[in-house]
């Protein structure tokens, strides 16, 4: 598999970890936030955590440069933020308009690009986007209309496991997401590909299985890493990326009774053992 060849300390390698999402009501219920928080002071002690958050809302609704810029002031200078891209250049794509779509997300998420606290934008791909010509195409053309930015793309169907995709990926030093899901026929599998020197990123979604074909979050993305799991991810694919990548972003999925935020402290502390640049 084609991958950045280029080989470094990892200790060099500037790790970032934390959540997929962090305004959940049910982390407070858990023990992850103080009872009484109101949602608006959630990122403010989230940030007191962890080193980096992933947001989510974005891919429901177009973010506004007023909100994220508000979101930004709550966290320290080195605080990094991931983006998910908006589901109408995803997931419900219509071809007379994405396009626009695309600017205004480039203008959304502008203050978080203009204070180098954008980490990536996440281009998530659903499980029916196969590697068609229209399917590689789109990609193409939405890699194009955000080109500038940091990008990263996560891959939920087998088919885009290529050798093709990564060498593309490693010329336009676009960020292949590696992937921690359930082992089911037809799904992306986990990875230690590099594709961008810059940057790797990781998504922990959990292994249950059984959820993950429910259709339900609640069920989908309810699991618990155990310590023996995460070492194992940090000894076979996290240093190998750490060596060729001069940053890298780590994010839980598993938000169900604040797993997610738990998993990330164990993770933190795994790296810490390991003598890592755990940030």
């Amino acid at each position: 598999m084609n991958t950045v060849e280029k080989q470094h300390a990892p200790d060099s390698c500037r790790l970032y970890v934390g959540t997929s999402g962090y305004a959940y009501k049910e982390w407070t219920d858990a023990g992850f936030y103080p009872a009484g928080i109101r949602s608006s002071g959630m990122l403010s002690f989230y940030a007191g955590r962890f080193s980096a958050a992933e947001l989510n809302y974005t891919w429901y609704q177009m973010p506004k440069a007023e909100t994220i810029e508000r979101q930004r002031r709550q966290v320290p200078p080195g605080f990094l933020f991931a983006a998910k891209v908006t589901r109408t250049l995803t997931h419900e794509i219509d071809p007379d308009h994405w396009k626009k779509a695309a600017a205004h997300y480039r203008d959304g998420v502008a203050p978080l690009a203009q204070a180098g606290q954008l980490a990536a934008l996440l281009i998530q791909l659903p499980p029916s986007f196969t590697r068609t010509q229209p399917n590689r195409s789109h990609l193409a053309a939405l890699l194009d209309a955000l080109d500038g930015l940091p990008l990263a793309v996560e891959f939920r169907h087998r088919s885009w496991v290529h050798d093709r995709v990564f060498a593309e990926f490693e010329r336009r030093r676009v960020t292949l997401v590696s992937v921690d899901e359930p082992d089911l026929p037809g799904l992306f599998p986990a990875l230690d590909v590099v594709t961008c020197p810059d940057l790797f990123y990781v998504r922990f979604h959990g292994r249950n299985a059984a959820g993950w074909q429910s259709g339900n979050m609640q069920h989908q993305f309810d699991y618990h890493y155990s310590d023996d799991l995460l070492w194992e991810w940090v000894r076979e694919r996290i240093i190998p990326m750490a060596h060729r990548a001069q940053k890298g972003i780590i994010f839980f999925n598993n938000h169900v009774r604040a797993q997610a935020a738990e998993n990330a402290s164990q993770m933190i502390r795994i790296l810490a053992e390991q003598g890592l640049g755990v940030r």
